[in-house]
């Protein structure tokens, strides 16, 4: 069966610098329509940088639509032009939230952050063989950078305190390639 819905018309209702909204009108595989609102997105990445030492590094940041500190792995848009790839856009986000320099940068995949109205796509990144240097952090962005072993930042995701989806799916994805050592818990989480 063909579940593929197909445009009929649009309708933009904001046009901003990261997101664009609209309304669309559907045909169904049925052959009835329907309306989808969706969000566009300019996509982005995140980066799982892993130190010598077997730490994670994550940041702490303010996250306005949830009016809270979040702890994730460093992330960014791609708003940086169109010859911006991916991969260059997570070394420049490693570089300016952690101070960090990659000498291998490790493709996890990407991930549909919530595809039932978004067009975001997340590109995902390990960063490996780690060189510390000076954060430089965009001059709207406050951020506190945390080396966390593994098994800290592994406990976090099971127990909630991390809820983050793109910095659970980039340890998911690290630790199914074999780039740390995956351990059950010991006890359950919830």
């Amino acid at each position: 069966m063909d579940m593929r819905e197909k445009q009929i018309s649009h309708e933009y209702f904001f046009k901003g610098r990261i997101i664009k909204t609209r309304l669309d009108k559907v045909a169904l595989p049925n052959g009835k329509t329907a309306q989808r609102e969706v969000c566009e997105h300019v996509g982005g990445v995140g980066v799982l940088p892993i130190d010598q030492n077997g730490n994670i590094i994550l940041v702490r940041q303010f996250r306005y639509p949830y009016g809270e500190e979040i702890l994730e792995i460093p992330a960014g848009k791609l708003d940086h032009g169109a010859g911006e790839d991916a991969a260059s856009c997570g070394a420049r986000e490693l570089r300016e939230e952690t101070g960090c320099t990659a000498g291998r940068i490790v493709p996890l995949g990407c991930v549909y952050p919530s595809p039932g109205f978004l067009t975001e796509v997340v590109h995902l990144f390990a960063a490996l063989d780690l060189t510390e240097g000076e954060m430089q952090p965009d001059e709207d962005e406050f951020v506190e950078v945390m080396h966390l072993p593994i098994a800290t930042v592994e406990r976090m995701i099971a127990d909630n305190t991390i809820r983050d989806a793109k910095t659970a799916v980039a340890m998911y994805r690290a630790g199914l390639m074999g780039l740390y050592e995956m351990r059950p818990l010991t006890d359950k989480p919830f």
